[in-house]
């Protein structure tokens, strides 16, 4: 996918700078690529912990080495157009992605499991949407796993230090926040808190 000689390319949304959060974000609607019927999805109020994404489940712009993600509460979110073109991606994985079947875009993600610490969240690409104002990403996740959709390893620190240079700290994992939060709700559900 990229070579050690050629600028590292991240995501669109982050490539030229990161366009800051706006204050009071009411939401939008995110729009998938179809040119007739798109599928749309309006998101209520803000998303939260938005970051760049190497995993090769979440959708990524053509071209991409990652995928931009956040969350939002899954009773803010409504797909309203054109909902009859959504259909799962994988029914067996922890976040069941919900993409158009026409042009391929995952308009979101959902966690069925009621124990899953993220249970009640749904995943959202918010470059999906026109409006401006959505949080800025503030990490990368995952990011050796971008080798396995075809990023050459030996181009790996490149992509570290531009992701460094351009304010996304990079982790193997989800930022320490997160894995917090999931360690928390582990060791709750097992009584340990």
């Amino acid at each position: 996918m990229d070579s050690p000689d050629t600028a590292v390319r991240i995501h669109p949304a982050v490539d030229n700078g990161i366009a800051p959060e706006a204050p009071d974000f009411a939401g939008g609607t995110l729009t998938c690529l179809c040119a007739t019927d798109p599928v749309q999805v309006e998101i209520k109020g803000q998303v939260a912990h938005n970051h760049i994404c190497g995993c090769t489940k979440c959708w990524k712009p053509a071209g991409t080495l990652f995928s931009q993600v956040a969350v939002v509460s899954r009773d803010n979110l409504r797909v309203v157009a054109n909902g009859d073109k959504l259909q799962p991606v994988d029914t067996t994985a922890a976040i069941v992605r919900h993409a158009c079947r026409e042009c391929g875009v995952h308009m979101y993600g959902r966690i069925e499991n009621t124990a899953h610490p993220f249970f009640g969240l749904d995943f959202v690409h918010a470059e999906r949407s026109s409006q401006s104002g959505w949080a800025a990403p503030t990490f990368a996740a995952f990011v050796s796993s971008i080798i396995e959709s075809g990023a050459r390893p030996e181009n790996m620190g490149a992509v570290r230090a531009r992701l460094n240079e351009i304010g996304l700290p990079p982790y193997d994992c989800l930022s320490p926040p997160l894995m917090d939060a999931i360690s928390t709700h582990v060791a709750k559900a097992k009584g340990i808190l």
